[in-house]
């Protein structure tokens, strides 16, 4: 596949050191059961199902997000690749970042990969069947380091198609590395990872369809859905013991690439990650690659939304406040996690290293504590 060789922005500063979600997406045709009416009842048989499909779903409690275990490494290390906005048949490049994904994938020897939505474009899947599964992620993903459970939530894009199908078991069937939920918690031991859908929060696609059709099966009432989500991930949150806590979401908190902020993350979701010392979130939407730090705690903000199609020459003038690094090309993003230390990487579309980050976990505990004792 031809690859365009056009000019890229680069923006680099010196580094520095939900069970709601399920209710409505099984029913009694595709359990194959016939007379199951009660909505609770459905979602905790899906549960059932993906646990045994899986084999590792550790929590169905009606109350609480579904949480996954992933282990780590024998000397408790965690490694993991980050991707988003890939999903388009091997076009726009994505068979190429791909093939990097692999050979970095290979030398990390990663545990397992994170999508960070639109994983199927323009408008999803069509269905259970629809062999943009396996085009674009099947076909495309074949490295022997990607071999491992993928972990993935809702974009924007795969809710204009049939979203529910994303959620499917039957999709594992045809690929066992899927795994995609609406909102849900992979415990990997030195490491906490809350997955959290951000769609709903986004009131533009409520009021602003833009001749696009949204399917929101199981988000009757977005206030009422959105609610209950915050409040859940908030106490798996006050309750996580997680040397590191990281939150996924499609939706930037904080980006200057095309989209920008997102105010409804930076008003709901954002205090809840502050309160509770999350270290990371990590989102797409953009399509680009970046890396922000919170002026107010912790929080590093970075983006990996350039599975595939770029914008080139695509960001925004206002609110570079904590900006580190901003690329408008195609790339994806390696996670390497120790007891102790953490390392963030950023590659094109070439395997170029673009962009590294450090940050010792010593050092920001004893910030805190220093913070906290004052």
């Amino acid at each position: 596949m031809h690859m365009h060789a056009e000019k890229s922005i680069i923006i680099k500063c010196s580094d520095s050191g939900i069970v709601s979600s399920l209710l409505c997406s099984v029913t009694s045709t595709n359990i194959g059961m016939a007379g199951l009416d009660n909505k609770m009842m459905a979602a905790d048989l899906y549960l059932l199902l993906l646990a045994v499909s899986f084999g590792s779903l550790i929590s169905i409690a009606a109350e609480e997000l579904p949480r996954f275990q992933q282990p780590a490494k024998g000397d408790g290390s965690l490694s993991f690749l980050v991707i988003g906005d890939w999903g388009r048949r091997g076009a726009f490049n994505q068979s190429q970042v791909a093939l990097q994904m692999g050979r970095i994938g290979g030398k990390l020897n990663i545990d397992f990969v994170i999508s960070t939505g639109d994983n199927f474009y323009d408008n999803g899947l069509k269905g259970e069947d629809d062999s943009a599964f396996e085009d674009s992620f099947t076909k495309i993903y074949t490295a022997n380091s990607l071999q491992r459970q993928w972990y993935s939530v809702l974009g924007n894009h795969d809710y204009r198609g049939d979203a529910e199908a994303q959620l499917s078991p039957l999709l594992r069937k045809i690929d066992s590395r899927w795994l995609c939920l609406r909102s849900f918690i992979v415990n990997a031991e030195i490491a906490e990872l809350f997955f959290v859908d951000t769609t709903p929060f986004v009131e533009m696609y409520f009021t602003d369809t833009k001749d696009h059709t949204y399917d929101w099966r199981g988000v009757t009432s977005p206030k009422a859905y959105t609610a209950k989500l915050l409040k859940d991930l908030e106490l798996a949150l006050r309750e996580s013991t997680a040397k590191w806590k990281i939150v996924v979401g499609h939706h930037a908190i904080r980006s200057v690439g095309h989209h920008g902020d997102t105010p409804e993350l930076v008003n709901r979701l954002l205090p809840i990650l502050q309160a509770y010392n999350v270290d990371f979130y990590m989102n797409g939407h953009d399509h680009c690659l970046q890396h922000i730090s919170d002026s107010e705690s912790q929080i590093q903000f970075l983006t990996s939304g350039a599975g595939s199609k770029a914008w080139r020459g695509d960001i925004k003038g206002l609110n570079r406040g904590g900006l580190n690094f901003f690329y408008d090309g195609q790339g994806f993003m390696s996670v390497h996690l120790t007891q102790t230390d953490s390392e963030i990487v950023f590659f094109d579309v070439f395997g170029k290293l673009l962009h590294r980050w450090n940050v010792s976990k010593l050092h920001t505990d004893l910030e805190r504590q220093y913070s906290t004792f004052f």
